[in-house]
């Protein structure tokens, strides 16, 4: 399967913009990248079916109990159909969660994106998630970003 540059930087562009909504609490922001028939694996279901089931039941359980998310987009994986319209997308990400205490720990983990689009230099659209932490690490955070302001 050839990757083309623009593929990819589209697919580093996805990652970005989902960084960026997840560092800001945007849901809504966050919702285009996704399709509306999402199927997702995470740490509070099995299977969330549905981009609207995926925010509840799991990205407002987790983006607005921890900070600093960040993706590793220099080691991006990316596997491209040979028509150039579904991919998938591998990255690692950090991010600071909170104990029940409020004391910070690091909250390492990665993901696994299936993209699609109709067309060759469309963005790229999200139709399956499989995001996970790495061993060891809690998989709750507790807290909020106002309890937990951003160093200056």
């Amino acid at each position: 399967m050839a990757e083309h540059d623009d593929d990819v930087a589209l697919i580093r562009r996805w990652f970005r913009t989902l960084q960026v909504c997840i560092q800001t609490v945007d849901f809504a922001g966050s919702r285009p990248l996704f399709a509306d028939d999402l199927i997702t694996f995470g740490t509070y279901a099995a299977f969330t079916l549905g981009r609207s089931a995926t925010e509840k039941e799991q990205w407002r359980k987790v983006w607005s109990h921890i900070d600093q998310f960040r993706w590793h987009l220099d080691n991006l994986r990316t596997i491209v159909s040979a028509d150039r319209l579904t991919a998938v997308g591998m990255a690692v990400f950090e991010s600071t969660g909170y104990t029940e205490d409020g004391k910070a720990f690091n909250r390492p983990g990665r993901a696994t994106v299936v993209l699609g689009r109709k067309a060759v230099l469309e963005d790229w659209v999200a139709q399956h998630t499989h995001v996970s932490l790495f061993p060891g690490t809690p998989s709750r955070s507790f807290g909020t970003k106002q309890d937990h302001p951003p160093a200056l």
